[in-house]
């Protein structure tokens, strides 16, 4: 973990009517996918930093905020900046087929995984709209998503605490039943310690107590939690 200084060089409104950051920024303070970086503007009147995701397919720094992001954050303005912070996706080094989907957050901090591996098959399962794709990306519906999971090697999630006890409901999977994929899930919720004082507002529970998304993820595999 470091701590440095960026800024931010444009505002792009994007596909799913979010706001993303193009922040220059240090190399060593990017995020992989699935971490995040905490930024705070230094102002007197901005008391909780705010947690920036890599997000999309381009090359360039895009960052997205899990949280409303200050409306006072125009182009131009210095960030203070600390991170890596957390842990991300741990793709298999062999992995063919990945599924990629989003419940109840949104797509584009997934995204970054497309390039990851360039030689596995990539589908997302959404109804939400989607920006540009490289055309080897499948995309299918959402209610697809239970009979292509045999297909899947490696799953990727995007959801929120309170989804996890509909999960199974949506992954179509018996009670007590679990993917035979690795599954993995990025967890959006409020990390306003960004793992410094274990505030407890971000806890997901776990087979065994809880997980602090902050600190233990925010990237959690599915076999640690309860659901």
């Amino acid at each position: 973990m470091q701590n440095g200084k960026g800024r931010i060089t444009e505002i792009i409104y994007g596909f799913d009517d979010s706001l993303l950051l193009r922040v220059d920024c240090p190399s060593a303070l990017l995020p992989a996918p699935g971490q995040y970086l905490l930024a705070d503007d230094g102002l007197a009147d901005s008391v909780l930093a705010v947690p920036l995701f890599r997000a999309g397919t381009v090359p360039e720094v895009i960052l997205q905020s899990s949280t409303p992001m200050p409306r006072h954050w125009l182009p131009g303005l210095e960030l203070h900046l600390r991170g890596p912070l957390g842990h991300g996706f741990n793709l298999p080094a062999e992995v063919s087929h990945i599924a990629l989907t989003s419940l109840g957050g949104g797509l584009a901090r997934l995204l970054p995984l497309i390039g990851q591996n360039p030689l596995a098959d990539i589908a997302i399962f959404t109804d939400a709209a989607l920006p540009d794709l490289p055309v080897s990306v499948e995309v299918r519906r959402l209610a697809d998503l239970p009979e292509a999971l045999p297909w899947a090697d490696f799953l990727a999630l995007e959801l929120t605490i309170e989804i996890l006890p509909k999960l199974r409901t949506i992954l179509g999977l018996a009670p007590h039943e679990r993917p035979v994929c690795t599954a993995q899930a990025l967890i959006i919720s409020p990390m306003p310690c960004g793992a410094l004082a274990e505030c407890g507002v971000c806890a997901v529970p776990a087979r065994k107590g809880y997980k602090l998304a902050c600190k233990d993820g925010p990237v959690l595999d599915l076999k640690q939690l309860q659901w």
